[in-house]
């Protein structure tokens, strides 16, 4: 299990060139697209994942920082382009602090060189603030989030506030798997009115 999710470094993973045999096919990112959004998507779809630690985990992992994880998953056309981009949200709870805390970034499809080069999403946060992996467990009920390290921000605080936190791979906060959940319960991760009031809707 050890092996399946995490590249050495995110920053590093983004940012070199891809070797021939690490090109995602249009059919693989399709493919991979369709397990994460249940359906191909389309001019802007979005997938939530939470997932709220109970008090009995959180004594089985004494070391782990994180109690509760958002994951909104957003794809789109942008006005007058024909590719789609892809984006994520994440909101993180700790167990030992007060508040709400997001980081959010663009994705792009990538082979992850320990899990047998399967297809997942690369996330970098700007700015040189780490970022996070998505790939999709057994049955695509369930998203594994992977991280070294991503930067993150009090709720409502914007990113230049210097405000910014680090949420570091330890012991019991490397891998999380969040279930799949109705997209409103990812609202909280959405500040602009109108994203707000689509996907309260969907």
């Amino acid at each position: 299990m050890k092996a399946l999710f995490i590249l050495a470094t995110i920053g590093l993973a983004v940012a070199a060139p891809a070797r021939a045999d690490d090109v995602v096919s249009k059919a693989q990112a399709r493919a991979f697209d369709q397990r994460v959004f249940t359906k191909a998507p389309g001019q802007k779809s979005y997938a939530c994942f939470t997932r709220h630690y109970d008090a009995d985990h959180l004594m089985r992992h004494p070391k782990q920082k994180v109690s509760a994880m958002q994951l909104l998953v957003t794809a789109e056309i942008p006005h007058g382009e024909r590719e789609i981009s892809y984006s994520f949200r994440l909101g993180v709870n700790y167990r030992d602090r007060p508040g709400d805390f997001d980081s959010s970034g663009s994705c792009e499809h990538a082979r992850a060189e320990n899990a047998g080069h399967a297809v997942r999403y690369s996330c970098p946060v700007d700015c040189e603030g780490g970022g996070i992996e998505i790939a999709m467990a057994k049955e695509d009920i369930s998203a594994i989030v992977s991280l070294t390290r991503i930067t993150v921000w009090q709720r409502n605080n914007r990113p230049d506030d210097e405000a910014g936190d680090a949420l570091v791979a330890g012991t019991d906060d490397k891998i999380f798997r969040v279930d799949r959940s109705d997209v409103a319960d990812c609202a909280g991760l959405v500040t602009d009115r109108k994203e707000l009031a689509a996907i309260r809707h969907k």
